[in-house]
């Protein structure tokens, strides 16, 4: 923390020259998509309203709000100081019954209890109407000469993007091959015969197999620091360059990879990984920098730990809960050789663990457990502990891929921001004789054109693409719909609309003359005390028609299939065995096998908020939380929009028809499907809403700008917009609190795209 508010306090002396900032976060790549994606003012001691029903204050009204043409943009003031204090307080009246659940799950005493407790604390979450879940990928039509299934399908981490296994073919596989294979997966799924039988099956219909990959991207990576960034357009590019200890396979079972075994205590919490010998680091241009050894996941570990990426967390208490990781971040000891992770030889890896944690083996490929080779990392400028200083002009490591070592299966042999991105086969990849595609190449697209993606894959340009709502059409009159076009898998990606409370910026903060808003302060000053208020929030979060808002990409007839109504699937996790928590102070008990969002469900109904999260109806009876819209509500929108009238007239904020909240949203209004999208979105919000609350799309005018204004800030004062739509979170290992714990009271995570933090 100490490094992170110092790095805070000097981009805030640069942001108050200015006087101006921006936004934040996530994404992925697959099959069907083959792109890779990202995800204020009032003044600052507003009092927060989030109690959900009127009562009468014994507290005089305000008066009403003065009118004030000044531009917010030049007059409003950012209080750097209490920047920190004004986010914990915001957090607690906006967020503390759902952070007091997720304690109490993360302290249950067994997994049932906890995912049950987690499931309470989600509906907690939902029901403070901070985002709307919008969609998760896939589920849209697509094009692909990429055999399904084969990368792995596993929810969580980032295995289901390395693709140096997958089964490609030179010509796209029709609807009914693809259908065949999704079946005898199925079947084969955990006997180590999927891909043999695949290619063999592909090759007797007339396939040719090949051992390229080519794929659209759209976000250039940030950096090549793996242990230094939580962005998923960063980590899809940078984990074709390492090898984790272990890494699930295409049917879904986890394989050794730089480990070769490991052994448990008893107590389960001290895990002995024996490692692969004679694995080299390499850098980009082959040549041979070290050789890997248990010493690199320490140095990797403390790399991580010292950086505070954005990931950190996950390797402490929100996460692995390495022994003393959390008390390393939070500097109560300094001597890193206290934290849980050590060499006890060359090639024997010993982590330890405060407690058993049951879902450890399900993050041993992820980031957080990445080896870095210390030798190399060191000979970049790079330092570890209290000398760590990513502002040190010596410090290269990461700021390319030239300055990285690799001991994975791809070199980076081309990497031209903006268009190419070229990974070519590691020739001493410890593992080269068993990966299948020798080069991946990356073409970026600016989303400037609707076809372009079509039209490279029909090409042979790239080998796989999304159809749009244009392309479907082009597909269809080129003959190739009805032979090839598929309805794509939906993943564990949860993309949602987020809703600034405390609003700061008011142009991008890299670039100060890019989403400038035209907002008086009279109105941003109206907005940031609406934007507090529980019912006001509530009104907006059941106001958008999001099948209508998403059928602008994927067409009418698929508007629904990967409509999202949760942030955790509902499906994410079942219950290993009964489990009986309070509901409003009423026991529930809920049998094994439940569904986490069953759950969810059962504390919205009890909480009196018809958000639907989970439909047990939906998925051909299995039940979902996906593929239906169970937040479009206009009626309860007035509802409660009345009762934040009420509340927020106290406030001094008058709201009516011919005075509405003004609402800015940032959008891309050279990308036609986007500019739509927001269209959408604007028309759907007024129309709900009587007027009451106009919204102005304020132009990022490209991807670029669109991110600038909403993913790529590191925090909640950069975010540039009373609601952003662009970012999202992908689960990093198998358990709710993947998600869940991105949204608590600290810097790096989900919370920022609300304002705080």
């Amino acid at each position: 923390m100490k490094n992170l508010k110092k790095l805070l306090a000097l981009v805030l002396v640069v942001a108050m020259v200015a006087a101006m900032f921006v936004g934040c976060q996530d994404a992925e790549t697959d099959e069907s998509k083959n792109t890779t994606q990202p995800g204020a003012t009032g003044t600052t001691n507003q009092n927060t309203d989030t109690e959900a029903t009127t009562t009468e204050s014994t507290e005089p009204a305000a008066p009403p709000i003065e009118p004030d043409d000044r531009l917010a943009k030049d007059a409003f003031e950012f209080n750097a100081e209490n920047w920190y204090d004004e986010s914990d307080a915001l957090f607690e009246e906006t967020l503390g019954e759902y952070y007091e659940n997720l304690q109490a799950a993360l302290a249950a005493d067994n997994l049932a209890q906890r995912f049950a407790l987690e499931a309470v604390a989600e509906a907690k979450l939902l029901a403070s109407g901070i985002m709307i879940p919008t969609t998760t990928q896939g589920g849209n039509y697509a094009i692909s000469r990429i055999a399904p299934r084969t990368s792995t399908t596993k929810p969580w981490g980032t295995d289901n993007v390395r693709y140096h296994n997958s089964v490609v073919t030179t010509d796209f596989i029709t609807t009914e091959i693809r259908d065949q294979i999704k079946v005898k997966w199925a079947e084969l799924k955990g006997t180590g015969t999927f891909e043999e039988w695949v290619r063999s099956f592909l090759t007797e219909n007339g396939y040719q197999l090949k051992d390229t990959l080519t794929m659209g991207y759209v976000s250039d990576p940030q950096t090549w620091d793996v242990q230094n960034t939580y962005r998923a357009a960063d980590f899809q590019a940078i984990v074709n360059t390492y090898d984790n200890l272990y890494e699930y396979d295409m049917e879904n079972e986890l394989q050794p990879a730089l480990a070769t075994g490991y052994t448990v205590s008893e107590d389960g919490t001290v895990y002995t990984f024996k490692l692969r010998e004679g694995v080299a680091w390499v850098d980009s241009q082959g040549r041979q920098v070290g050789t890997l050894t248990a010493d690199d996941f320490v140095a990797g570990m403390q790399h991580l730990l010292d950086a505070q990426g954005g990931v950190e967390s996950l390797a402490a208490n929100d996460g692995a809960k390495v022994l003393n990781a959390q008390a390393y971040l939070e500097g109560e000891i300094t001597d890193f050789a206290e934290v849980g992770i050590k060499a006890v030889d060359d090639y024997t890896l010993e982590i330890t663990l405060a407690e058993s944690v049951p879902y450890f083996t399900t993050m041993l490929g992820y980031s957080i457990f990445a080896p870095l080779c210390r030798s190399y990392y060191t000979a970049q400028g790079g330092k570890f502990g209290a000398e760590y200083d990513a502002e040190d002009p010596n410090f290269k490591y990461g700021s390319d891929p030239d300055h990285i070592a690799y001991c994975g299966p791809y070199l980076v042999t081309n990497a031209t921001e903006a268009n190419t991105i070229v990974f070519q086969a590691n020739p001493m990849y410890w593992n080269k004789d068993g990966i299948t595609i020798k080069n991946i190449t990356w073409l970026y697209n600016d989303g400037t054109d609707k076809l372009k993606a079509y039209n490279d894959a029909k090409a042979g340009t790239i080998d796989s693409a999304a159809l749009n709502t244009n392309s479907v059409e082009s597909c269809k009159k080129d003959g190739l719909f009805d032979k090839y076009a598929y309805v794509s898998d939906t993943n564990a990606s949860s993309f949602m609309n987020f809703f600034n409370i405390n609003r700061k910026a008011f142009a991008n903060f890299n670039d100060a003359s890019v989403a400038v808003s035209a907002e008086t302060m009279y109105d941003a000053t109206r907005t940031g005390i609406a934007m507090k208020n529980l019912h006001f929030r509530r009104a907006l979060a059941s106001s958008l028609d999001r099948g209508a808002y998403n059928a602008q990409t994927v067409g009418e007839d698929l508007k629904y299939n990967n409509l999202r109504n949760s942030y955790v699937p509902g499906n994410f996790v079942t219950l290993p065995e009964d489990a009986t928590v309070s509901i409003n102070g009423t026991d529930m008990t809920f049998a094994a096998g439940t569904n986490f969002g069953e759950i969810v469900q059962a504390q919205l109904d009890a909480d009196g908020v018809p958000f639907k999260a989970w439909d047990p109806e939906a998925d051909l009876g299995q039940g979902s939380s996906d593929g239906y819209d169970g937040w479009y509500n206009p009626d309860y929108a007035k509802s409660e929009l009345e009762l934040a009238i009420k509340e927020l007239a106290r406030k001094g904020v008058i709201i009516t028809a011919e005075d509405p909240i003004v609402l800015e949203i940032p959008y891309a209004s050279s990308n036609e499907i986007y500019a739509n999208r927001a269209n959408v979105l604007k028309q759907s919000f007024e129309a709900a809403l009587n007027g009451c609350v106009e919204v102005k799309l304020v132009d990022a005018v490209d991807l670029m700008g669109w991110y600038y204004a909403a993913y790529f800030p590191e925090f909640g004062y950069q975010i540039n917009g009373d609601m952003t739509d662009v970012s999202g979170w992908t689960p990093d290992y198998g358990d709710p609190q993947s998600y869940l714990t991105t949204i608590t009271p600290a810097p790096g995570g989900m919370a920022k795209n609300c304002g705080m933090y």
